[in-house]
Order: structure tokens, then sequence, then C-alpha cells
């Protein structure tokens, strides 16, 4: 796998001097430049894990390529990338007034479990806590995940775990925040979250969300386990692009938007990766990028100084393989998307200067 795309990458000086050429010609001609992704896609064929490969740019699908059995009609599992979709659904119940903000403290929603004078601090706990992994939690992730998942009670386990930094400072990462916006936005809506996100997010957008796994308690799974098809993945990823519009339609609060997109946590494994509300941020090919993450190379990459959307899918199975691919994605996604597309906005706003 490795040896193959190894090849690839000797191709790229040459593949993107004739995207480059291309995109020259056309602008001479008084057209919009073209762009060839065909080494990407070339090169997801010899990625082994890589199920699917799309590109949109200006809204317009420029790239789909499915692989290893995959088919576009397919749900794929897209494991943590579901935690940018559960932001969404907290910024549009913010909007309708089933949650009052960001700053509302989480107490009142677990009065029970939140109770006596052991959990004071715990319930200085905010919702953008929660929303940034700035809980001060201990973690439910990693070597935790499965005690916390094999648990009779997932809400109660994540809230009874010892804290471990002060609400609202240190990042650590934990699905059992998420997981508690799942149960908050239940509380709030008076409905469960599959029924709030079906019907004032996906349905607006022009499909049905399939139902997920729950708790034992019946909760939807937070943050894991959300089930979308490759281009619904990429229409969400538009819908940010876009303001939180589509179809004419303001679905997700444009300040929700702006504001999910900025840096308010540090990564501890990478000091260049940024976390915001529910979305990861760090710099691809020179270009600021925001993307949802899920295990195993389930990506939503926007990069919207190019009016770019960049999803993939892959195997979720647990192996020593996984590692290498996502560096092979993000090497994919920066030298033959992105650097492509940028040299053909270049000469885009250079033709448009000349006019």
């Amino acid at each position: 796998m490795r040896d193959h795309f190894v090849t690839k990458r000797r191709w790229r000086p040459a593949i993107l001097a004739a995207v480059w050429m291309l995109a020259a010609t056309a602008v001479i001609a008084g057209e919009a430049p073209a762009v060839s992704l065909d080494a990407a896609g070339d090169a997801g064929a010899g990625l082994p894990r890589l199920y699917s490969l799309l590109v949109s740019w200006r809204g317009e699908l420029l790239l789909e390529r499915y692989y290893n059995g995959a088919r576009a009609a397919r749900p794929a599992n897209i494991k943590s990338a579901a935690k940018s979709v559960i932001s969404a659904l907290v910024g549009i119940a913010i909007e309708r007034g089933a949650i009052e903000g960001v700053r509302q403290p989480i107490a009142p929603f677990f009065p029970d479990l939140l109770a006596g004078d052991g959990n004071s601090a715990k319930r200085a706990i905010t919702i953008e806590d929660l929303l940034t992994m700035r809980s001060g939690l201990e973690s439910t992730s990693n070597v935790n995940y499965g005690a916390w998942v094999q648990s009779g009670n997932w809400v109660r386990y994540a809230l009874t775990r010892s804290l471990i930094h002060s609400p609202g400072t240190e990042m650590v990462y934990s699905t059992g925040n998420t997981h508690l916006l799942s149960a908050i936005l239940t509380k709030a809506t008076g409905g469960s979250t599959w029924q709030f996100a079906q019907e004032l997010l996906t349905k607006p957008m022009g499909f049905s969300l399939a139902q997920w796994p729950r708790d034992p308690q019946g909760i939807y799974f937070g943050g894991n386990d959300m089930l979308l098809t490759p281009r619904q993945m990429l229409a969400f990823g538009e819908l940010y692009l876009n303001g939180g519009r589509a179809a004419e339609k303001q679905i997700v609060p444009a300040a929700w938007v702006k504001a999910s997109l900025v840096p308010r946590a540090q990564s501890r494994r990478e000091a260049d990766r940024y976390y915001g509300y529910g979305w990861w941020i760090r710099e691809l090919g020179g270009r600021q990028t925001f993307y949802a993450w899920g295990y195993g190379g389930q990506y939503i990459f926007l990069v919207p100084s190019l009016d770019l959307v960049i999803v993939t899918t892959s195997s979720s199975s647990v192996s020593e393989e996984r590692r290498g691919h996502r560096t092979t994605i993000f090497d994919l996604v920066e030298r033959l998307i992105i650097a492509p597309v940028a040299a053909a906005t270049s000469n885009t706003v250079a033709a448009r200067s000349r006019q």
C-alpha cells in the first residue's frame, strides 16, 4: 500500500505543473480553470482501508470515488465525526431557546447525579466545557472506553469520573462529554436526539437520518456510531462552508457556525492542532482547515479559503495500519487535492484582476 502511494508521490511535481498549465490555459481562454483530481482518485485506489473519497469545490462535485467494495448508498459509521453533528444540534437548540447558551451550567439537567457537596466543582461545568472537551472530567475514551460503554448507565458513569482539571481549563478528549450533550438535548427538547436532528437538521437538508445506537437509558449515542452516507457527510460539510445555509434555508445559525470554528482548546498530542465546538482545526497545505474526525479515517474537511469540502470514509477496524492510513490521507489531501485546487484558485484571482 505504501509502495503504491510512494510511486504516486514521485509524480507529484509533474502532476501539479500540468494542473497549473491547464488552469492558466483556461484563464487565457476566459473560462473557469479546470482542476484534475485524477491523481487523488488513483492514489485512493492504492489504500486498502479507504472506502470513499469525495471532493466538492465551489459547490460542484469534482471527485467521487468508492473503493474496496464500498457503495455510494451504503451509510458509513462516521465514529467521532458525529461530534461535529452534535455540536450543530446544540447550536440549533440554543437558537430555539431549549438551551440557554454555552455558558449555562449543566447541573440543572442532572440534579440527582450532581447533588451534594462533593459535586460542587462539577456543577460549574458548562455546555461550552462539554463542547470543547474542557469539562475537567476523567476521560471515558481510549483505555476507559470499554468499561464506560459496558456500564449500565453511561451518563452516570461519565459524571462520576474524577475531576482531574478545573472545568474550562485543560482539554481532555472524552466521548463522555458529547454523550452528556446528547442527554441534555434529550431533556431540553422533550424528544430524542435523533428526532431533533431529523426534524431540524437533516430533513431541511433534504435527507432522512438513520437511527444509530442508544445507551441503556435510550439516549442516542452522543458523538459516536452515527450513520451517514458519504454524500450526506459532504452535504453537512457544505452546510458549514455556507454559514449554516442549504437549499435557501438557514438551518444552523450562522453565528453558531462561526463560533464553532474558533480555536478554543489546544490538543495535548499535537501543538499545531486545536479544537472548537466539535471541530478540529489545523493548517493543511498552507490553508486553515477545519475537520470532523472519526476513528479509522472518517473525515469531513473544510477549507473555506478555497471553498472546498473533502470527505473520506475508511475501515474502522482496529489495527496498527490505521495510524499510517491517517497520515496517508492527510498527505493525499494536502498534496493531491488542496495544492491543485489552490493553483486553480490563484489563476482565477489573477484572471479577474486583469479584467
